[in-house]
């Protein structure tokens, strides 16, 4: 019998640590990849692609930056399923997340939420004083969104494309490491891209029930949202040409400029499966699973790249 009881604790606990784990959402970590964005930017200025000893520490750096920030933005999915339980069980897929349904004991998760959230700020700071200031800015947006922010009107969309540009400053603030101010601007108007295009295909996917599952879906129309994503692809575009040939620290001879067509397709791609296929609602999932756009990212890492390596320094 002692051992039977004993069982069925290691079996609860193996469940319940299944069902944390499902709630951090990983799949969503992909979004913390930009942190790695300040030490790929970097290569042959701050660190030489051809010294494996001098890239390994700060890779090794880099990669405690993700962990900790998949750790907050896992507390953040906690706290944000927490108190959006009630709407979650009105939406055909968030019904199924653990907490919306009853899987995962809200004591429980507000208890991994404190966890993470206490755990990722203290390793923050202990790794670098500037990355933790960053790190809590970072909670504290995402806090402030989870609270008040996505029930405001385009506040909400500026929350996310934060939370994003905080991302990929803290990539330079874990390696201290300057960064253009072009790869912020880029990032936030990209992530600004992205919100809304989300937005967009929740509302077209809601349908009457929009303003019961987001309250800023009472607000938003297709064709406001449909101006406003024409508006930013059109920005992202143009912050992100500028930046190949007007950035201090690329190459002279402007050849990162051949990496722009990679941008324009996937925007004008990104823009094709919101409006014919229905995606965006889930952005990483569409961004890892439509092979055109996969082909499109990996293309514009390895032409950045080569031209970073060959033709900088």
């Amino acid at each position: 019998m002692e051992y039977s009881g004993k069982a069925s604790q290691t079996v609860a606990l193996v469940s319940t640590g299944r069902l944390l784990v499902q709630a951090t959402r990983p799949k969503q970590w992909t979004k913390n990849l930009l942190v790695y964005m300040a030490l790929f930017f970097t290569v042959n200025e701050t660190w030489d692609a051809g010294d494996i000893g001098e890239l390994l520490p700060l890779l090794g750096k880099t990669t405690l930056g993700f962990l900790i920030f998949s750790a907050l933005s896992g507390a953040v999915y906690l706290a944000n399923d927490i108190f959006d339980v009630q709407r979650d069980r009105l939406h055909p897929r968030k019904r199924y997340r653990p907490v919306a349904s009853g899987q995962l004991p809200v004591s429980t998760a507000w208890a991994a939420a404190g966890v993470l959230a206490a755990g990722g700020v203290a390793s923050a700071f202990l790794r670098e004083p500037l990355f933790g200031g960053i790190a809590t800015a970072y909670l504290a947006t995402m806090t402030a969104y989870t609270l008040v922010l996505k029930r405001l009107i385009v506040l909400d969309v500026f929350a996310i494309s934060a939370g994003f540009v905080l991302r990929a400053v803290a990539g330079a603030a874990v390696i201290q490491v300057p960064i253009s101010p072009w790869l912020y601007i880029c990032t936030g108007l990209g992530a600004l891209f992205i919100a809304l295009a989300k937005r967009r295909s929740e509302l077209a996917l809601a349908g009457e029930r929009a303003s019961s599952q987001r309250d800023t879906l009472e607000w938003y129309t297709k064709g406001l949202l449909d101006q406003l994503t024409a508006v930013v692809a059109t920005s992202v575009v143009m912050a992100y040409s500028f930046y190949t040939f007007t950035a201090h620290n690329l190459p002279d001879n402007h050849t990162m400029m051949l990496t722009i067509p990679f941008v324009v397709y996937g925007v004008f791609r990104y823009t094709y499966l919101m409006h014919v296929k229905g995606a965006g609602e889930n952005p990483e999932e569409t961004l890892t699973s439509d092979v055109p756009l996969i082909i499109t990212i990996v293309s514009w890492l390895a032409t950045a790249a080569t031209v970073l390596v060959v033709f900088r320094g």
